[in-house]
């Protein structure tokens, strides 16, 4: 089950990426803590935020920037007892100017219970994106 839980994640932000969705990926943001981002140039962005303004940071992103690549390397093993880092290769364009970019993308994910139908889940969340240069 926690396999098959963290596989529907990857693949979620794979979607949110491929198809510059901001919603996809606000529906994976963590509720319960701030998101650690740090994105390096062009974006150059390094803050907290809560899920909603990481959400317009998003929005704003791939409002400017379009994905042409994005690939998740699939992890070896199962993931420690209530996190994981996700890596990913993240090739997108400059819609201005076209100029392309990539990066290698770091996603921390942590279980977190969230309640759904009267019922709490376990989910798995983003609590931190990182990314550098390749």
């Amino acid at each position: 089950m926690l396999s098959f839980l963290l596989s529907s994640t990857t693949l979620n932000i794979e979607r949110s990426f491929l198809q510059n969705n901001p919603k996809m990926l606000y529906n994976l943001f963590s509720s319960e803590n701030y998101i650690d981002i740090s994105l390096p140039e062009p974006i150059s962005f390094s803050d907290q935020l809560s899920n909603q303004q990481a959400y317009f940071l998003f929005k704003r992103i791939f409002s400017s920037y379009s994905t042409f690549e994005f690939y998740a390397e699939r992890p070896s093993s199962l993931p420690e007892k209530e996190s994981f880092i996700l890596k990913a290769r993240w090739s997108f364009r400059d819609k201005k100017n076209k100029n392309q970019f990539l990066f290698h993308i770091f996603f921390y994910l942590k279980e977190e219970k969230v309640k759904k139908n009267k019922k709490t889940q376990i989910s798995w969340r983003i609590t931190e994106i990182k990314a550098e240069k390749i």
